[in-house]
C-alpha cells in the first residue's frame, strides 16, 4: 500500500487473519472465524445476541454458527426457562479443548513472527496493548 502506518496496520491486520485462517483450517478442520466465535465464549460471551456484536456479523449469521458447533458437540446451548429468544452459550469440553489448542498453534506461529521480525516480543505485546487501551477509551469515554 502506500507505506502510511494506517494502511500497513490493516494489510498486517488482514494477512495474519488469513493465515490464521490457513493454520487453523490445516491444523484443526476449522475457520478462523468460528475459533473466534468459540474463543469469544470462553471468555464469557454468554449469548447468541452478545456473539453476534462482538464478531460483527448478523444475529441470523450467528445462529447459523451457533448451530454448527453445537452439532459439532463444541458448544452447549441453552434456552432460558420462561422461553425467549435469549440463547445461552458455553463451550464444551471439547470446545474448550480446541480454544486452548489453537490459542497456542496461533500464540506459538505469531512469537515466531515477531522473533523473525527482530522487534522484542515483550515490547510488541506492550505497545498493542496500549494501543488497544487508547482505542477502548476512544470507545467508551473512560480514561485509559
Amino acid at each position: 500500500m502506500s507505506g502510511e502506518l494506517t494502511f500497513d496496520l490493516h494489510l498486517l491486520t488482514a494477512r495474519l487473519d488469513r493465515a490464521a485462517d490457513r493454520l487453523l483450517r490445516a491444523e484443526l478442520d476449522l475457520p478462523y472465524r468460528r475459533f473466534l466465535a468459540l474463543l469469544l465464549v470462553g471468555e464469557g460471551v454468554p449469548t447468541q445476541r452478545v456473539l453476534a456484536e462482538a464478531l460483527g456479523v448478523t444475529e441470523p449469521s450467528t445462529s447459523r454458527m451457533v448451530a454448527v458447533l453445537a452439532e459439532a458437540g463444541l458448544l452447549e446451548v441453552s434456552v432460558p426457562a420462561g422461553g425467549g429468544n435469549r440463547r445461552g452459550l458455553r463451550l464444551s469440553a471439547a470446545g474448550a479443548h480446541l480454544v486452548a489448542t489453537g490459542r497456542a498453534l496461533l500464540e506459538e506461529r505469531f512469537a515466531a513472527l515477531v522473533a523473525a521480525s527482530d522487534f522484542p516480543y515483550a515490547q510488541y505485546a506492550q505497545q498493542t496493548r496500549r494501543l488497544i487501551e487508547v482505542l477502548d477509551h476512544d470507545e467508551s469515554g473512560a480514561p485509559p
